[in-house]
């Protein structure tokens, strides 16, 4: 499954609901927000068989193309199977991912974006619905 949205007008303050389900042999899926596929504020890639730490919640950005420094999560609450509902938010400084167990990731928005033109979700995962409020 593959999602590509360009010209979107997300700004500070606005939520992205996205609500799916999880494939039950799922490797890994995205959701990306930003100004285009090589200018990312948030790379949200959680893996379900990482090499290195098992299920992890990876979190980068990308700018011109280079990707930065990993940020990893451990504590992946998403489980293959699951229908789940994600709320991620730019706050200003900061983008929020809120999970469907409360638990919320947060990883800082390095490249100071007010306003996501660029989203992107892909991978192992069926969308049922999607909403920018």
């Amino acid at each position: 499954m593959e999602l590509e949205l360009k010209n979107v007008h997300i700004r500070a303050g606005d939520q992205l609901k996205v609500r799916g389900v999880i494939l039950h042999d799922a490797e890994r899926f995205q959701i990306d927000l930003g100004r285009s596929a090589d200018d990312l504020g948030l790379h949200f890639n959680p893996r379900f068989h990482d090499d290195t730490d098992g299920a992890v919640l990876v979190c980068n950005s990308k700018a011109a193309g280079c990707w930065g420094d990993e940020k990893r999560e451990t504590n992946n609450p998403l489980q293959r199977g699951a229908d789940v509902k994600m709320v991620l938010k730019l706050t200003g400084d900061m983008f929020e991912v809120e999970l469907p167990d409360g638990h919320e990731v947060q990883f800082p928005n390095r490249d100071g974006m007010d306003i996501i033109s660029y989203i992107k979700i892909a991978g192992d995962f069926k969308l049922t619905s999607f909403k920018i409020c």
